[in-house]
């Protein structure tokens, strides 16, 4: 029997999964994203240390295995952080999603991808509060740059609901992330509501060329400085 919203709260922070997404081509860097290294971490343990903040738990990355798991294990050990296979190679995120709760033994988790730099622990932990108190399938923020909204599913909180019609939607052919959602119960998180963690406006930009790469690298710089 399902829960209600109030005792999927009660439960905790502790008992939602997290994932991040490792798997992609990166055909635009031209090397493997994941191992790209920002701050002395590659920007997939980076990533996974986040989640492992008091955020989720535990944290399973969805990837090769082999590339990743020898930099991750300097970071964490199991069972608090692992590999998985994608079970849905060539699908592209949509895969990934369906691999991460397919694995998943919690009721919420929250999904990134690994090149996503610039979250936050304060607005991720934002985000999973959210679903801890909704009757939603997905927690899906929205992003607002340069006047345009769009959907941002590479950080949002998936409820185990979604994973059959995610993988009926992929079985019928769809690869679309947004036309995998269909369906769904599904409540936006507003671009204004991300304002107060998203001072520079920079929140959601993921790293897909070697300048996007370049310019993580000085925003890093910058804030050890302040």
């Amino acid at each position: 029997m399902n829960r209600t919203a109030s005792e999927e709260q009660n439960a905790g922070q502790n008992h939602v999964g997290g994932f991040v997404l490792a798997g992609g081509r990166s055909s635009r860097m031209g090397r493997d994203k994941a191992l790209l290294e920002l701050g002395g971490l590659t920007l997939v343990a980076r990533a996974a240390r986040i989640l492992l903040s008091g955020l989720t738990d535990p944290v399973k990355v969805v990837g090769p295995s082999r590339q990743l798991a020898p930099v991750l294990a300097p970071l964490v050990g199991p069972p608090e952080c692992s590999v998985i296979s994608d079970d849905y190679p060539g699908t592209g995120p949509l895969g990934g999603i369906a691999s991460a709760l397919m694995h998943s033994e919690r009721r919420w988790n929250l999904i990134v991808a690994c090149d996503m730099p610039y979250l936050t622990q304060d607005w991720l932990k934002y985000l999973v509060h959210r679903a801890l108190v909704c009757s939603a399938d997905v927690v899906l923020p929205e992003s607002d740059y340069s006047g345009e909204r769009r959907p941002e599913p590479l950080c949002a909180v998936y409820h185990q609901r979604a994973s059959a019609p995610i993988r009926a939607a992929l079985e019928r052919g769809v690869r679309k992330i947004m036309d995998g959602l269909g369906g769904l119960h599904i409540e936006r998180v507003a671009a204004v509501d991300s304002k107060p963690f998203d001072s520079e406006g920079l929140l959601f930009q993921n790293l897909n060329t070697m300048q996007d790469y370049e310019a993580a690298l000085g925003w890093h710089e910058r804030m050890k400085q302040h």
